[in-house]
């Protein structure tokens, strides 16, 4: 069971282990904001509720200007796992303008794409294929895109992730 760590601006900090969200709630440091309900940590001394979000007592605040590391998995979730060339699932990812004709690995040249349009699109452009793209690349932001494990979040998390595409 995974925790989401928030800042006292309610932005998300990090993703950790139950164990340690609930060692920062019973030193004082964190207040339990969501529990799993059903999954009490039970010791020989007490029981306790098993953390789903917890929210830190100090600020911490995160610095605005850090970019988003492009990924291949980055990119497979901003674009919702779709092809950009045929709204099919995505499986790859493809460069928009082929890296052979100078094309970068940037969020703004990179798009999910299935194995089929990839293949078929080889080392050519979308316009020279007569292709229309369902998605404009552009690099993400937010502070969900900053913080590891996320991209997995669980339902009790939905109401403190804002997400941003």
């Amino acid at each position: 069971m995974r925790t989401l760590v928030l800042n006292a601006g309610y932005e998300p900090l990090a993703v950790v282990s139950f164990k340690r969200a609930l060692v920062l709630v019973l030193e004082g440091k964190a207040s339990l904001l969501a529990s799993d309900e059903g999954n009490p940590v039970v010791s020989a001394s007490g029981e306790w509720e098993r953390p789903s979000v917890i929210l830190l007592r100090r600020y911490v605040r995160i610095p605005s200007g850090r970019n988003v590391p492009v990924s291949r998995r980055g990119v497979l979730r901003r674009d919702s796992q779709r092809c950009a060339y045929c709204a099919g699932a995505a499986s790859t990812i493809d460069h928009v303008i082929p890296r052979s004709r100078g094309g970068a690995d940037s969020w703004e040249n990179l798009v999910a794409c299935c194995l089929r349009c990839n293949n078929v699109k080889g080392d050519r452009t979308p316009h020279e294929m007569g292709w229309t793209m369902h998605v404009t690349p552009r690099a993400p932001h937010g502070t969900a895109w900053l913080v590891r494990g996320v991209e997995r979040p669980q339902p009790q998390w939905d109401e403190f992730l804002v997400t941003a595409a």
